[in-house]
């Protein structure tokens, strides 16, 4: 199991302060958080794409690459990746390019966004918003797996004779979730291609996000890469630590409150019930987290969002400590002990390129 945090980058008023940071101290934040992500043993850090205020991160390419220069073991990830917008050739090349510099340690999440005027910002019509993803997404393809690519479609100017640089590291392209809250023809395209679907469980009840699972695991087995509990699964989660369980109620109760996603809706209380967000102790996080298989089945990667409505980075840091001392360990022991055996990992680029290597010497001796 990877575990890991991500950030939807927003720029929040500490309700318990009235300030509100910078984007230069809200990107070196992220910086920060990443590098204890390393520190504490965690696995994972992915930041999300938005192009508009209260958000910062409109480059993630540039966050991560900056990041990888200061870290050695921790993946670096995207949790929405926007396919729908982006160039296909400009995401080939700039995830290889950040493949290369970080010697694999690269895997995005492509999704469509939350953010409808995103679509004329960038010359598209969100009426267009499916069939964007799935021509965008077969060319991103193309451009990792062939050399030189002709391609025709209807959304972009064709392609002729081009090679997408720099190559993908050892000839083997980032690997790729689908990210989803919604739309099941997204489980579907995961599923087809034998990708990975993160579901970003964070905002409704586990219910939703069951039959999203469901779907996506049913026609990963249709397509046949492998039986239903062998499909790669990604799920989002929340929380907020205190020792005393009280104390961490008392402290975050204003930030929920107060956070732009889902401040003045549901209690806190009402929240936590039904979703994935824990506000308690060490031991509660545990306890909740360790639930989540019960619902969606044996996954790979759990990502939590922590720096998030206002918090301060050093509030973020303390909970990352005792995350670490306190949580990591015990999440890493059970979920191994929970795992059966035919339940693979989440792919890195060493298991990918492994693979790769079995199947072409397969190939050679068979064809021998």
């Amino acid at each position: 199991m990877e575990i890991g945090v991500f950030s939807v980058s927003d720029i929040t008023q500490d309700p318990t302060t009235g300030r509100t940071p910078t984007e230069r101290e809200r990107i070196k934040a992220a910086v920060s958080i990443a590098k204890k992500v390393e520190e504490i043993g965690m696995d994972v850090y992915a930041t999300g794409e938005h192009h508009n205020p209260p958000f910062y991160a409109s480059s993630p390419t540039t966050l991560l690459g900056y990041i990888a220069a200061q870290t050695e073991r921790i993946t670096l990830s995207t949790t929405t990746t926007l396919i729908t917008t982006n160039d296909p050739v400009k995401i080939a090349e700039d995830f290889a390019m950040l493949q290369q510099l970080s010697d694999g340690r690269v895997d995005l999440v492509l999704g469509r966004g939350n953010t409808a005027p995103v679509y004329p910002w960038f010359g598209r019509n969100i009426q267009d918003s499916l069939e964007l993803t799935v021509e965008n997404y077969a060319l991103l393809r193309k451009l990792w797996d062939e050399d030189v690519v002709n391609w025709q479609g209807k959304h972009r100017t064709p392609l002729q004779n081009f090679t997408a640089t720099p190559r993908p590291l050892d000839g083997v392209a980032p690997f790729v979730w689908h990210g989803s809250i919604r739309t099941p023809q997204i489980a579907e395209l995961a599923a087809y291609y034998g990708d990975g679907f993160f579901a970003n469980n964070i905002f409704w009840p586990k219910e939703h996000y069951m039959q999203l699972i469901s779907l996506y695991r049913e026609r990963y087995a249709h397509y046949g890469h492998g039986t239903a509990d062998q499909a790669i699964v990604g799920l989002g989660g929340q929380f907020f630590m205190r020792k005393n369980s009280q104390d961490a109620v008392n402290e975050f109760r204003p930030y929920f409150d107060n956070a732009p996603v889902y401040g003045h809706g549901p209690s806190m209380e009402d929240f936590t019930a039904q979703t994935p967000l824990t506000v308690g102790s060490p031991q509660e996080v545990i306890e909740k987290t360790l639930s989540f298989a019960d619902a969606f089945g044996d996954y790979q990667r759990q990502l939590f969002l922590i720096d998030h409505a206002g918090l301060p980075l050093k509030t973020v840091l303390e909970q990352l400590d005792l995350f670490g001392e306190e949580v990591l360990p015990v999440l890493k022991r059970e979920f191994a002990a929970r795992k059966p055996a035919h339940v693979p990992e989440a792919p890195t680029h060493a298991s990918r390129k492994a693979a790769r290597d079995a199947a072409l010497a397969g190939e050679t001796v068979s064809n021998g």
